[in-house]
């Protein structure tokens, strides 16, 4: 079990995490944002890369803040920005990164760089120099780093972003095993990463927790209160003045909003079933956070 209490951090005069506080217990945890949320300072914190202003985490029994070393001979971390030698194949820079692990017995070592390429499908293309491959072909290298030692504690933060779909689906079922036996946290901007894999996520922005717990019993909560009209982009700003508009897409040319709204909001709306995204953009309005989105269908 992960444990945040008042976690604070500020850079300067901007305020990147406001007395957060979280639960985190193993499997798959979705941490849900927009970008500039605080999401990466949380995951920098949690991974000992900085220090709070104020607050404490600790993961089964250690204090993070405290014992810096302790927690990095437990946790995994894959950060936003990951970079490789591009010269270098994927075996060659994942034995030395072993090294760098404590893996000092060759033997032992080119067994677990063997069983970590191979769990990441990366075994066929070991020898194959890092600047050429894929994005998401590097996302997995850079899970393969993270799972070097067997860690209890995994952190990746924004990992699909940029991966077209079908590495997207790959590396998310990559998650999902390892989200069976450690604790796995996921960083992201993007609502299907935490709709298709997580039991249990928070919601942050600007630096604070707008929300706790299971998706499904959020979306739950807003089923009868989510309804969608097809309207012409003249008439869109009238209906974004008068109710509480979630999203906004195109449909052949047309936006189709979803409104937020207790009762019908008047002829002509239909009732839909909630998601995830209308969850996210309903918190994200009450905290005066987030434009309507609008994206071609």
């Amino acid at each position: 079990m992960l444990t945040i209490r008042n976690l604070s951090k500020s850079y300067g005069n901007v305020t990147a995490l406001r007395n957060v506080s979280l639960q985190i217990p193993a499997g798959m945890f979705g941490l849900l944002g927009p970008n500039g949320a605080g999401k990466s300072s949380l995951m920098r914190t949690i991974a000992t890369l900085q220090d709070p202003d104020a607050g404490s985490i600790t993961f089964d029994g250690i204090d993070v803040i405290a014992n810096k070393m302790a927690i990095r001979r437990t946790l995994g971390y894959l950060p936003q920005d990951f970079g490789v030698y591009p010269k270098v194949s994927a075996l060659g820079l994942l034995d030395h990164l072993a090294v760098l692990k404590g893996y000092l017995n060759r033997g032992e070592r080119a067994d677990v760089v063997e069983a970590l390429l191979r769990q990441v499908n990366l075994w066929d293309v070991r020898k194959r120099r890092l600047g050429t491959f894929s994005g998401g072909m590097r996302q997995r290298f850079g899970i393969a780093q993270a799972l070097l030692g067997n860690p209890k504690l995994v952190i990746v933060d924004e990992p699909t972003a940029g991966l077209d779909p079908e590495e997207r689906n790959r590396f998310l079922n990559l998650l999902a095993d390892i989200g069976g036996q450690v604790v796995v946290i996921l960083s992201t901007h993007i609502v299907e990463d935490v709709t298709d894999l997580c039991p249990r996520m928070a919601m942050i922005c600007r630096g604070e927790v707008l929300m706790s717990g299971e998706p499904r019993e959020a979306i739950a909560a807003m089923r009868d209160r989510v309804w969608s009209k097809l309207v012409s982009k003249s008439t869109l700003p009238d209906y974004q003045s008068r109710y509480t508009v979630l999203s906004t897409r195109l449909i052949a040319g047309e936006p189709l909003i979803h409104v937020y709204s207790e009762a019908r909001p008047e002829e002509g709306f239909a009732a839909v079933d909630p998601d995830l995204e209308d969850v996210y953009f309903q918190r994200l309005r009450q905290h005066g956070a987030a434009p309507a989105t609008l994206a071609a269908a």
